[in-house]
């Protein structure tokens, strides 16, 4: 395994951000593991996080400034933390989010921050696809920017699951929309890291379990 994704899932497990247990994921799937960006506290703890971020960025989309877009709410601190960690690398992008709720006051709109204008780039930044759901949900709001076009999301973790098919999720998101999903690691990732320590035998068996019913083919 590569150092940095090494280093990324001991850090998601120091932040408790990476957790194992029972949870119901957002797709209603009972799920043995849990990535919950929510965890993160502090303010060095989100500026780690966001120096990952900026780093898978800049791998895969280069110099290229796009748009960072947080979807509500866990995907602000992301947006904003990419943001800063790109600053730091030369590389100075603006970012938005959403609102729960559109506000009907002020300046109004259901966005906050940057507006992205015609023929501009979004950058989607998120912390887990699991079905697929945030993401169309993502789409559906940022669909009332005209002319604007989405490049790219990134999430921590791939969990490797089916979405509405056999498929993964994050293969049909890119299938559907037309833009690449990345992740830091993957779920065969953390399968390995677990696998260093035998005291860790149950998680491994309860997610390869999970795996072979609700695990994507391709």
């Amino acid at each position: 395994m590569e150092s940095y994704k090494r280093e990324f899932i001991q850090f998601l497990e120091g932040a408790s951000v990476l957790k194992f247990g029972d949870f119901t994921a957002k797709s209603g799937r009972k799920i043995p593991y849990f990535i919950n960006a929510g965890e993160i506290k502090t303010g060095e703890q989100i500026a780690k996080l966001g120096e990952f971020y900026a780093k898978a960025y800049l791998e895969k989309v280069g110099n290229k400034k796009c748009v960072l877009y947080g979807p509500a709410y866990k995907g602000i601190p992301i947006a904003v933390s990419a943001s800063v960690g790109l600053a730091k690398q030369g590389l100075d992008v603006p970012f938005f989010f959403n609102r729960k709720e559109e506000k009907d006051h002020g300046e109004g709109g259901v966005f906050v921050g940057y507006k992205p204008t015609c023929g501009e780039e979004i950058v989607i930044v998120e912390d887990v696809i699991t079905a697929g759901t945030a993401i169309r949900e993502s789409m559906a709001i940022l669909s009332c920017l005209e002319g604007v076009k989405v490049a790219a999301t990134f999430v921590m973790v791939d969990r490797k699951e089916k979405g509405k098919t056999e498929k993964s999720a994050m293969g049909e998101i890119s299938d559907e929309y037309g833009f690449p999903v990345y992740s830091v690691v993957d779920v065969y990732d953390i399968i390995e890291y677990l696998e260093e320590d035998p005291k860790n035998k149950e998680n491994v068996d309860r997610i390869k379990n999970y795996l072979a019913v609700n695990g994507a083919t391709c």
